[in-house]
């Protein structure tokens, strides 16, 4: 849909659709694969993770090592899902700004578990890992 077509989008200045929180949240859950980054010894890394949406929160089945590390003892960690459409030179992305926290409590670990995350690495993992969010933005190209 068009502004033209719809005048009540609300456009950013470069003329990209900004996405309400519902509509940001209603894509994520669409997907299956994001990318969490984080910073490692003052570097920023970026990790494709598969993650399952969670209420208002991001769940990543994950293992111990780096990633994990930096995402519950940094200070802060950005999640990043986007959507393309390459015929139509259209897209969206979103990003959730907040922290990472451990899923360690029992209960939570098995309503994380039911979530049936499906990673694509070939072992299982051993960790849950949730974004609570402190920002979401997200942004599509409108449509030619």
């Amino acid at each position: 849909m068009t502004y033209a077509e719809d005048p009540e989008l609300v456009l950013d200045r470069t003329g990209l659709e900004v996405l309400t929180d519902e509509e940001c949240w209603r894509l994520i859950a669409g997907s299956e694969v994001g990318r969490l980054a984080v910073s490692i010894a003052n570097q920023p890394d970026i990790f494709p993770v598969n993650y399952a949406v969670d209420g208002e929160s991001i769940v990543i089945a994950t293992d111990a090592g780096t990633k994990f590390a930096a995402a519950v003892l940094g200070t802060a960690v950005a999640f990043e899902v986007d959507g393309l459409d390459q015929d139509r030179h259209t897209g969206w992305s979103i990003v959730i700004h907040g922290h990472g926290e451990e899923i360690d409590d029992v209960m939570h670990l098995l309503a994380a578990d039911d979530l049936g995350i499906q990673t694509w690495a070939r072992r299982e993992k051993a960790r849950f890992l949730r974004i609570v969010p402190t920002a979401v933005t997200g942004r599509r190209i409108p449509g030619h």
